[in-house]
């Protein structure tokens, strides 16, 4: 059953590679919980208590909002082939935009794609393993390819401009930054 760990274990970070899709959640004290699927290859393990994930343009941008108001953050991991596992893993984040000093070096640990708009960066306090034998078991088939058509048919002027219609503030009207000290009012 269950078990509690203080860091990453070699053994999940390897459950953690094998993983083609992950849940964020996160939330503000009053706002709106949100949880969003991610994918694409798009999380590393950089340190037993660290793990950093590439964010690409969505229609949303709530957990950037949530992040710098509250920044806690939860990662969950599902087995849907092999033996049953569900991964949780709990700490704070924090949010580096593509206008921030670190953005190039922790950019360069993942493939480059267009629509990149913000990594997070998670110190992790807890993991937690349960058993997930209520878990389905599906076959990956393979990565939807639409984000990134989208994103570079829209080219870096365009998402930059959807930013700024649909990105700027979260579902409760919280702030994200994307833009910089441009939305810093908003």
């Amino acid at each position: 059953m269950g078990k509690k760990y203080k860091e990453i274990t070699a053994e999940l970070e390897t459950f953690i590679k094998k993983q083609k899709l992950f849940f964020v959640g996160t939330a503000t004290a009053g706002g709106r919980i949100n949880v969003s699927p991610k994918g694409m290859d798009s999380l590393r393990v950089l340190e037993r208590k660290r793990i950093v994930w590439l964010n690409l343009t969505g229609s949303g941008n709530e957990t950037a909002a949530h992040v710098r108001e509250l920044n806690r953050m939860t990662l969950m991991f599902c087995a849907f082939e092999g033996s049953p596992l569900i991964l949780r893993v709990y700490g704070t984040a924090r949010v580096i935009h593509t206008h921030d000093a670190e953005w190039q070096e922790l950019n360069s640990r993942f493939r480059p794609l267009p629509g990149a708009r913000q990594i997070f960066d998670m110190q992790v306090d807890l993991v937690l393993t349960s058993c997930g034998m209520g878990v389905p078991l599906f076959e990956y088939a393979g990565d939807r390819e639409q984000l990134i058509d989208w994103a570079a048919r829209k080219g870096d002027a365009g998402v930059r401009k959807y930013w700024e219609e649909k990105n700027v503030t979260s579902l409760d009207g919280k702030p994200t930054y994307i833009m910089g000290s441009s939305d810093r009012e908003a």
